[in-house]
Formats: structure tokens, sequence, C-alpha cells
């Protein structure tokens, strides 16, 4: 019998081994930023080109390493971090399993040059493809300088997965802002395509928070400190004004490790109920501290999920600190003290001698006599058993009964019945009774799903016509959706936007596409960068669509608006003189019916 199981080449292995370590060119910049940071640098300087796939390179002044060190780097499972299982579970540093660097220079073409402070020369070491191609001294400076080209050159059907350069770069961002949030003290810089990105100089983590996001942020957290003989959290909770629809403000940090855990998001959104909108999102920079045998990092190879060993008890720290926390800073609405309609309780006397209550009963009630089954047993005090029935009971009934004949015979689909019979539930509801059953509007969809019929029809008859604005408008960005506006501004330009760029991150608007008014303008260029943002947005496939949704979005009603019964009415109206009044433009369902068939089976 041939034997089949053999050894794969170390080639192979490491370019398995990438497959899960390396995903994407953010995976490379995130492990070489972690290795400066274990590195004891002061100083990272990122230099990208074309998203990370022509080019990633990333220079600190870090210890460096030795000759040796170098060399057996780019090995499988080399480490200076474990040398011990037990080592696994008291973790301080970013990188330990000794994978990354072999899975790099497995799917790329990597160079290394390093020296040590003790040393008067470095190191100069090439490797293609896991292919060791040379090593040789150099004069360079104390620290590593790691470049690496033309990443899964040799895996063609990796890198045909890649996306485009605008998705690659934005999760590069996001791989470097975790990093730099946690590490506040450490100078950072990044530029693409020898453009500069971000600037950060050592600072404090608010400062740090401020200039990554925007200087309004500094305005709009509420910092959190809290140290319990089980974790030490402390950083940074949003205001309510700074959630937000989209994720990406959500960052969790585990003795200075970012780390994904849904269950303790859960605790912070318990701890913000009642004061977000719905939909909406509460930003967070928080941190943990905690023993690291308490924690298991070691259970997924991004090193982003990790297990607590006690993480019931700190989902109850983490809700009740935010909760406090935004108790001190007087967030939490307002404590309602109406007592119309509260049940009076009373204290009691203890020099009053408590009494059995009066009961009265009725000794001839008989339950089995069926003409006294409405009759009650416990009669209170003063009730007539001969109380008079309610006067004119059968005119009442006649009347109610040819007024609903009335409006079935007007009705033959299913309509409102009664145009004047509307009831506005939970400020986000309108209830009319239909042929069929109850039929129930979301009123902000459907204002939504109005509005775009309007502005979709005023787009289409002045498309590309534009107008001066009243004053200049000035947009402020962040540099991230600075990056993003360059990338949409020919576009914008094409559909009436007329601006000028002030600085690298500020713009005036000094002209409006003639269907958008000024008051709007900031709003609808901000959400063109937010879905560019976090979606391939394409701006010019289906601009008019998408700009009519944007601006029926921005005008419509808020949701917890209390409507009247003439507000119900125009927007009932004008919904079913819609082309499409069941769904909105985007698809999500505006009316439901309640049959009277599912209501009788409540019963």
């Amino acid at each position: 019998m041939i034997d089949k199981i053999k050894i794969l080449p170390d080639a192979i292995a490491n370019q398995i081994a990438a497959g899960e370590v390396i995903q994407r060119p953010a995976s490379v910049v995130k492990e070489l930023i972690e290795n400066a940071i274990d590195a004891d640098c002061e100083t990272i300087t990122i230099n990208i080109k074309d998203a990370g796939k022509t080019l990633i390179q990333v220079i600190d002044d870090g210890s460096g390493m030795s000759e040796t060190d170098a060399r057996m780097a780019f090995e499988r499972h080399s480490t200076s971090k474990i040398s011990t299982t037990d080592d696994l579970f008291s973790i301080q540093t970013k990188g330990f399993r000794g994978e990354a660097l072999a899975s790099i220079s497995s799917i790329a073409q990597v160079e290394l040059k390093t020296k040590t402070n003790e040393n008067d020369l470095g190191t100069h070491i090439i490797i293609n493809g896991s292919e060791f191609v040379s090593q040789d001294d150099i004069n360079c400076k104390t620290g590593c300088n790691f470049i690496v080209k033309n990443l899964f050159f040799n895996v063609p059907a990796r890198r045909k997965f890649l996306k485009n350069d605008s998705t690659e770069l934005k999760h590069i961002i996001t791989e470097f802002q975790r990093v730099a949030i946690a590490h506040p003290d450490v100078a950072f810089e990044l530029y693409h395509n020898q453009t500069i990105v971000y600037k950060l100089e050592s600072s404090n983590l608010k400062q740090r928070l401020i200039n990554i996001f925007a200087k309004s942020i500094g305005k709009q957290v509420i910092a959190i400190n809290v140290n319990t003989n089980i974790i030490k959290i402390f950083g940074y909770i949003g205001k309510p004004e700074l959630a937000k629809k989209k994720t990406g403000e959500q960052f969790f940090f585990v003795n200075n490790r970012f780390m994904k855990n849904f269950y303790f998001h859960k605790a912070i959104t318990l701890a913000y109920n009642g004061l977000l909108q719905r939909g909406t999102k509460p930003s967070y920079f928080l941190f943990f501290e905690i023993a690291p045998d308490l924690i298991d990092i070691n259970i997924h190879p991004t090193k982003t999920e990790i297990n607590f060993e006690d993480a019931n008890s700190i989902f109850q720290i983490l809700m009740t600190s935010v909760k406090e926390t935004l108790a001190t800073h007087n967030v939490t609405p307002s404590i309602d003290f109406d007592t119309e309609g509260a049940v009076d309780m009373r204290l009691l006397d203890k020099n009053k001698i408590a009494k059995n209550p009066d009961i009265e009963f009725n000794p001839q009630y008989n339950p089995f006599d069926n003409e006294n089954d409405a009759k009650s047993f416990v009669i209170p005090k003063n009730y007539s058993v001969n109380k008079p029935k309610t006067d004119n009971w059968e005119q009442i009934y006649d009347v109610i009964k040819n007024d609903t004949n009335k409006q079935e015979n007007i009705l033959q689909d299913d309509e409102p019945l009664n145009k004047n019979n509307f009831l506005n539930i939970k400020e986000k509801y309108i209830i009319s009774p239909v042929k069929s059953g109850l039929m129930l509007i979301d009123q902000k969809r459907a204002h939504e799903t109005i509005l775009y019929e309007k502005f979709y029809t005023k787009i289409q008859n002045n498309f590309k016509t534009s107008q001066q604005t009243l004053y200049p408008i000035n947009i402020n960005l962040n540099q991230t959706e600075a990056l993003i506006f360059e990338k949409i501004a020919d576009d914008l330009r094409d559909i009436g936007f007329n601006f000028e760029k002030i600085n690298k991150t500020t713009y005036t608007i000094q002209g409006l596409p003639t269907f958008i008014e000024n008051s709007s303008a900031k709003e609808v260029i901000t959400k063109f960068i937010e879905n560019t943002k976090y979606f391939d947005f394409d701006i010019k496939a289906d601009i008019k669509k998408t700009l009519a949704i944007m601006l029926a979005k921005s005008s419509a009603i808020n949701r917890n608006r209390k409507l009247d019964t003439a507000e119900m009415r125009e927007i009932i109206d004008k919904l079913f003189a819609c082309p499409s009044p069941n769904y909105t433009p985007e698809g999500k369902k505006i009316i439901n019916i309640i049959n009277y068939d599912e209501i009788d089976k409540l019963f």
C-alpha cells in the first residue's frame, strides 16, 4: 500500500499559517506596529503605498535586534515572549506566538534593517516568499525598519480577493487607531502614497482622542475611573450626543491590548438605556487592567477575542460604573415625581390597634343560580343591589352599529375607516381601524417615504444645477474623513457642489445643488462621507435616489414626536398617494395590519 501522509514543506506551511494571521494589508500593519511597541520605541513611522498592496514600511526607534535575533525572528514559532505554557497566562506583551514575521515573509518580499544600541553596525536581511536571499551588515539607526513589498505576490488567489484601495486603507486606519489609542505616550506618523494621514505627538489619552477623531470630541466625552479588587476600569465614555448609528467608536482595551467583546458592549448599552435614540450606539474608549492569569488571550489568531475568568462580575461592575458616571455628570434622565394616580402608601401608626376589615356580603347569593351570575358575592359599602341600568343604552348601541356599517360600506380596501379615528402610540406609531383589522404605521418611515417622493421629483427636474450659498459654509473633518472627502470630491462637484480646500481637514462650501438648502448642506455631505466610510459606496451609481433618501432622512420628523389628528391624517393621505406606500425606498416596512382573526385568537 502506498503511504499517503507526508510532511508539508516549510514554505507551504508558512503560507497556511499566513492565511490565519495575515488576512489583508491591515494585518501586516498591525503585527509590525505591535512588534515596535514591544521593542519599547518612542516613535513609529508607517509608510503605505496603494493601501499596502505595493508597500508597507514600519520604522521604529526601539531596542532593535542583534544579527542572530534578526535571522531567527523569521522562523516559525520563534519568540522571546514565552518559554513554558504557564507564560501564556501571564502575557503582558502584544505578539508572542512567533508566527507574524514568518507568515509575512512567506507571502511577500520582505526587507529588515535593524541595529541595537550596543552594536556599531546593523543587519540587513532580504527574504522573498519564505526564500532566504541575503544577510549583510549595514549602517543604520537603532531600531527596526521593516519593508514589505508586493503582498500576496506568490499567492494570486489570495491577492485577487483584496478590496479596492479605499476599503483596504480604511482597515489599515482602523488597526492604526486601535494601537495609537492604546499607547498615547508613543508618537505616530502614518503616510499613504506620500501624503500624511496622521501625525500624532506623544500625549495623554484625551488629547490622543482629539487628535485622532476631532477637536469636538474633547467636550463630548466623560472620564470614568473605577478600581475594584477584580478589575480596574478607566478611560472615557461618550455623551448621548456623540452616539452614532454606525459602529466605529467603540473601543475596549485589556492591559493595553484591543479586544472585541459583545457581552461587555451589552453592559454599556444597558447603562445608556433611555438616553439614546433608537438605532444609535454609544461611543466609548475603555481600558481594563486585570491580572494576566484571569484572562486567556490565546484563543484566536488575531488575539482580539479574550476569555475572562469572571466575566459576569465584570459585566455588573462595568454597567454600574457607566451608569454612575452618567448620573454624576447629570446625563441620566430626571426622575419624575408626579404622584397623580399613584397608590397612597401611608405609614403605619405603631400605637394604633389594627382592626379586622368590615366586609358586607349577600347571604342570598347562589353560585348555581344563572340569574344571579352578574351579582357580586361581596358588596361594597353604599352599594345598592337595585342600582338602575344605564339610560338609553339601546339607542347608543344603534348609533355605534349604524356608524360602523356606514364605514364598512365606504371602505373597499385596507385604508382607514374613519379619517379622524387615529391613535398615536409611543410617539412612534399611528394606529387606525381598517376593514380587515388594525393598521399600524411607522410615522417616521412614512414621512421619509413622502419626502423621498417629493425630493426625488425635485432632483429629477433640477439635477446638476448649482446655486450660490447665502454665506460660505465651513466643514471641519477629521483626517480619515478628509481622505474620504477627497475621494468623492469630483463626484460632488458633478452634482452641483462648489467648494474650496482651506487646509488639510477644512473645506468651505460656496455653491450647492438647487435642491439642497443651506441648512442641510453639512448633513448631506457628512452622510455621503459616512456611507463611503463604512461601505464601498459609489456616488455615481444612483446619485439621484441616494440624494433623495438622504434629504428625506435628514428632514423627516423625529421618532419621538407626538402627532395630533390633523398631522396623522395628512401623513396617511400623502402616504397612500405614494407609488409604494408599504415600503421605504430602502426596503423597510412601513405598514403592518393585524387581522381581526389574530386579535380574536388573543382572547
